[in-house]
């Protein structure tokens, strides 16, 4: 009788350990954030070649010193512009580009262009994942009359959790690769 209470015990002793083992797991993301030192906006006047390029970066990617780049956003009022982001890692010899890994993983990231006031302008997303859910490397600004206010710019990494997808189109799921508010003037 004793023995088949310790092996009872051994038993759900390595079954609370399995279980517990199983739940961590199933909350860990299948992927981890990029470092992004450098991010590039760059607005094309619609109908024109006229881009002006926006860069703020933080070298030591940590937010730790204070960036040594950040400039303000400069735009018409009562305009169109095409919009692309590019992201860099520069605290490697040469820089890396994370563009490119982004776009390969559309369905783990989504940028979020957020306007204060929200008067001030419009984004509309020019590029999807292959779940047809928004990505946000390419869309179309669209300024108001003039004013000034800021833009917070947010890359969310959604990676999957056990092989299935959290992205759904929201900033919910998943932690910041980029949260910069970046000061705005509509003229």
């Amino acid at each position: 009788m004793k023995m088949k209470t310790v092996q009872a015990i051994v038993l759900m002793a390595v079954a609370t350990i399995l279980f517990q083992c199983k739940s961590a797991s199933e909350v860990e993301p299948d992927d981890e954030n990029e470092l992004i030192t450098t991010v590039l906006l760059k607005f094309t006047e619609t109908g024109t070649s006229t881009t002006t390029t926006v860069t703020y970066r933080d070298i030591d990617g940590d937010g730790g010193n204070p960036p040594t780049r950040f400039d303000q956003v400069v735009l018409k009022s009562n305009t169109a512009y095409a919009l692309v982001v590019e992201v860099l890692d520069e605290s490697k010899n040469p820089a890396i580009d994370i563009t490119g890994e982004i776009k390969e993983k559309a369905d783990e990231h989504l940028f979020i262009f957020t306007p204060n006031p929200s008067s001030l302008l419009t984004y509309t997303y020019g590029d999807k994942d292959a779940r047809n859910l928004p990505l946000g490397l390419t869309g179309v600004v669209n300024t108001a009359a003039a004013g000034v206010g800021m833009l917070k710019v947010q890359l969310r990494h959604q990676p999957a959790i056990n092989g299935s997808p959290v992205k759904d189109g929201t900033s919910g799921p998943g932690s910041d690769d980029v949260n910069i508010d970046f000061s705005v003037e509509v003229k």
